[in-house]
């Protein structure tokens, strides 16, 4: 993000989500910088939500990473629980994060600096990770397999770089979970299918335990879950409705005027304080049987 001149400061402008583009492998790059602008403070806003930050150390305490460790975090980002993991697992252990964009390398890089800890970032995705099997002792990855084609591929990638008694967590959200308040309930339903429709995989929170299961891992009975609720912040001006808007009235989903009511009610709503917007995230715990 641009620093401001402290002589003459001016107020940034709403923050304005997106929708799910920008964070596929075949979106990589499309906006230039102004994507890696918009996906940082995306995620930046979303790390700082307490509902995210409760489901995380959730996981953490679970993994429970041990100095000499070699963890791996798939999808990392801005690189804020990759380097949580190098911190944990010190000096002599090894912290890898697998992200396939290069700018979000580059901002994890930097924090990874900033915080004085060591990490390793590859290029790669989910469903083909750049490391040898066996070769890790705990896995995260946190909301990138909604984004997947193929998600199934992903898991078996998981299972299969853990080590014989290793621990994988997966953190995803349910979309089909997701409210929106206020608005007409019958839009709101054809608004929601159609979005349910722009994600590879909307459901993944759901699925996650029968896919551990499947790729040979041992699921904990104890399912994490958190809802994450978009601040004010993020909903003013529209955020994601306002994003997704126009393909939503293309498609025949909603009516041009049915979405600016919509859109003009969740904005009055702000004002009153009474406007409501989350979805659900689901976070399993499996672990190597070896």
């Amino acid at each position: 993000m641009s620093s401001e001149d402290p002589a003459s400061p001016s107020p940034s402008p709403p923050f304005t989500p997106s929708g799910p583009g920008g964070f596929q492998r075949r979106e990589i790059g499309v906006g230039g910088d102004e994507q890696v602008r918009q996906l940082t403070e995306i995620l930046d806003l979303q790390a700082a939500q307490p509902s995210v930050m409760r489901l995380r150390d959730w996981v953490f305490d679970r993994l429970a990473p041990q100095p000499g460790e070699t963890v791996l975090d798939v999808g990392a980002g801005t690189g804020d629980t990759v380097i949580r993991l190098a911190a944990a697992v010190g000096a002599d252990g090894r912290a890898i994060g697998v992200e396939p964009n290069p700018a979000m390398r580059e901002v994890a890089a930097g924090r990874a600096d900033t915080a004085g800890v060591t990490v390793e970032l590859l290029d790669g995705g989910a469903e083909e990770l750049p490391l040898e099997d066996a070769s890790v002792d705990l896995v995260t990855c946190e909301r990138v397999l909604q984004h997947l084609d193929d998600p199934d591929a992903a898991i078996r990638e998981f299972a299969r770089v853990v080590r014989p008694g290793g621990r994988v967590v997966v953190i995803d959200s349910d979309w089909a979970t997701s409210i929106v308040h206020p608005g007409d309930q019958d839009v709101l339903e054809r608004y929601g299918a159609f979005i349910l429709t722009q994600w590879p995989n909307p459901y993944a929170g759901r699925f996650l335990r029968g896919q551990l299961r499947a790729a040979g891992l041992d699921v904990d009975p104890d399912i994490g879950s958190s809802a994450l609720v978009f601040p004010d912040a993020a909903l003013r001006n529209g955020g994601m409705i306002a994003l997704s808007a126009p393909a939503a009235v293309a498609s025949g989903a909603v009516t041009p005027e049915e979405i600016a009511s919509l859109l003009d009610g969740i904005d009055a709503a702000l004002d009153r304080g009474d406007a409501f917007f989350s979805v659900t995230m689901f976070a399993v715990l499996g672990r190597h049987p070896g």
